[in-house]
C-alpha cells in the first residue's frame, strides 16, 4: 500500500479554485484505480507551520551544541517538534500531489514555508563530498498549477516561477519523476475558462490512472 500525500494551498474550496477542482478529479481518479493506497490531504491554509524564525534557529543551535530537547524554551520546543512532524510525515509518504495556484509569478507563502519545513539533512537529503544527495529516490510527483495567464510556455514562461521552483526543490529530494498539470489562460480567455478547466480534468484522470 502507497501513502500519497495531497498537498493544497488554495484559501479557497475545489468549488472555486481551479488548481483544486483539477487536483480533486486527479485525487478521486487515483482512489478508484488504487483503493488500497491511503491518500492524505494536507490543507496548508489549515495547517501550522512554524516560520523558521529567532525561536527554531535558537533550538536548532542548541540542538547541535548538545542541548537536550527537552532542555529547550516552551517556544522552541513546540516549534522545532511541530517542524519534526511536518518533515517525518513528507519524508514517509511515497507520492506527491501538489495543486496551487500562481500568485504574483510564483505560489502562495504557505507552500514556501513548507517546504522549508520539508527541506531538512538528514531527512530529506545529505551531504556527501560530492555534495548533496536527495533520500527520496524512486518516488514520484505531480503539481497542479492554475494561472490566469499562460506561463508554461511562450515569451510569459520567463516568469514561472511556482513549478519550476518546485520542482527543483523536489529534485533535490532525489524525486525525478515529477509531473505538470497547467490549468492556464482563464483571465486571458474568460469565455474559455470551463473548456480549459475541463480539459485539465480530462488530463489529470489520464495521469492519475497510471501514477
Amino acid at each position: 500500500m502507497a501513502t500519497v500525500l495531497y498537498i493544497t494551498a488554495h484559501p479557497h474550496d475545489h468549488q472555486t479554485s481551479f488548481s483544486l477542482a483539477v487536483g480533486k478529479a486527479f485525487v478521486d481518479a487515483y482512489k478508484e484505480a488504487n483503493p488500497g493506497d491511503e491518500v492524505v490531504h494536507v490543507d496548508l491554509f489549515d495547517t501550522e507551520i512554524p516560520q523558521i524564525d529567532g525561536d527554531v534557529f535558537s533550538a536548532w543551535g542548541k540542538l547541535a551544541s548538545g542541548t537536550t530537547f527537552d532542555q529547550l524554551s516552551d517556544a522552541e520546543k513546540a516549534k522545532v517538534g511541530r517542524l519534526g512532524q511536518i518533515v517525518d510525515q513528507y519524508a514517509a509518504a511515497d507520492k506527491y500531489v501538489f495543486a496551487s495556484p500562481m500568485w504574483n509569478f510564483s505560489f502562495p507563502p504557505v507552500l514556501k514555508a513548507y517546504i522549508d519545513a520539508v527541506c531538512v539533512a538528514g531527512k530529506t537529503f545529505k551531504y556527501t563530498e560530492q555534495g548533496p544527495v536527495g533520500l527520496l529516490q524512486g518516488k514520484k510527483a505531480v503539481h497542479v498549477q492554475a494561472s490566469g495567464g499562460v506561463y508554461s510556455q511562450g515569451p510569459a514562461a520567463a516568469f514561472e516561477n511556482g513549478f519550476s521552483y518546485l520542482s527543483k526543490v523536489l529534485q533535490f529530494h532525489g524525486i525525478t519523476d515529477i509531473q505538470p498539470i497547467f490549468v492556464e489562460g482563464m483571465a486571458a480567455q474568460p469565455d474559455k475558462a470551463q473548456e480549459i478547466k475541463e480539459k485539465a480534468i480530462e488530463r489529470a484522470k489520464e495521469l492519475a490512472a497510471t501514477f
